[in-house]
């Protein structure tokens, strides 16, 4: 008679969202970039990056009135979007960082 063991792994899968501010929430996979708007904006392809983004309908403020301190690229049902956050860089960052590490322990 032959006993066979297999160690047998689980794999959690967790989707992890990051809150952009406002009501917007975004999946973490579909960030392409956070940028700083202050320090980016100096450069010239920067601003037409933007300007052109604005003009074909792709930029979207989450909250009107408020001045934004970083634009996240990101994709949303398979179109590019740039939101407007009045989130600093460095908040957004340690928000993910903490989802990160939640999604860590839940893993195990």
């Amino acid at each position: 008679m032959n006993i066979y063991f297999y160690k047998i792994k689980i794999v959690w899968v967790i989707d992890l969202y990051l809150h952009l501010g406002g009501d917007e929430i975004v999946n973490i996979k579909d960030i392409v970039a956070i940028m700083d708007i202050e320090k980016t904006t100096l450069s010239p392809l920067t601003r037409e990056f933007l300007k052109m983004a604005e003009e074909e309908g792709f930029i979207k403020t989450i909250i009107d009135g408020e001045i934004p301190k970083s634009f996240i690229v990101a994709y949303k049902n398979g179109m590019q979007v740039i939101y407007l956050s009045p989130l600093s860089v460095t908040t957004l960052y340690r928000r993910y960082k903490k989802l990160e590490m939640l999604r860590r322990q839940a893993i195990g």
